[in-house]
């Protein structure tokens, strides 16, 4: 399957996820709705590397293990502040906020990775900070 289709996938579970992590936080506190959130990712995670027999801790190196250490802590992070965002404002002004990971994400993948920033991904990039803004303004 394209990477594409994966991607498709990904906006479409995580704009879901969105509405239902609004909804699951009515009412309690965001860190206790993060909590229960990150148990059910982990089983769900944990279960599927089982059911695709991909369980071979030892395959990852020390370099491994830093980086997705790392990327472990800057998901927690980024979920607290959507949490608590999602808490205090509505769904339709934090999701576009959160998806100015794009540009950033391309933004350090061109200074740190040395990918390429193409025309149609600069302008793209725009247009998201561009739509952010629009929907912001009251």
């Amino acid at each position: 399957m394209d990477f594409r289709i994966w991607a498709l996938l990904s906006a479409g579970f995580a704009g879901t996820t969105a509405i239902l992590a609004k909804k699951g936080i009515e009412g309690v506190p965001s860190n206790l709705a993060l909590a229960v959130r990150v148990v059910v990712v982990l089983v769900f995670a944990v279960l599927i590397a089982f059911i695709t027999k991909e369980t071979k801790l030892a395959q990852l190196t020390t370099r491994n293990w830093i980086f997705l250490t790392l990327s472990g802590i800057a998901t927690g992070a980024s979920w607290l502040c959507y949490f608590r965002a999602l808490q205090m404002g509505p769904v339709s002004q934090v999701a576009p906020i959160d998806k100015l990971s794009f540009v950033l994400a391309m933004v350090l993948g061109f200074l740190l990775l040395k990918e390429k920033v193409t025309v149609n991904l600069g302008i793209g990039a725009v247009l998201i900070v561009a739509g952010v803004l629009i929907t912001l303004k009251k």
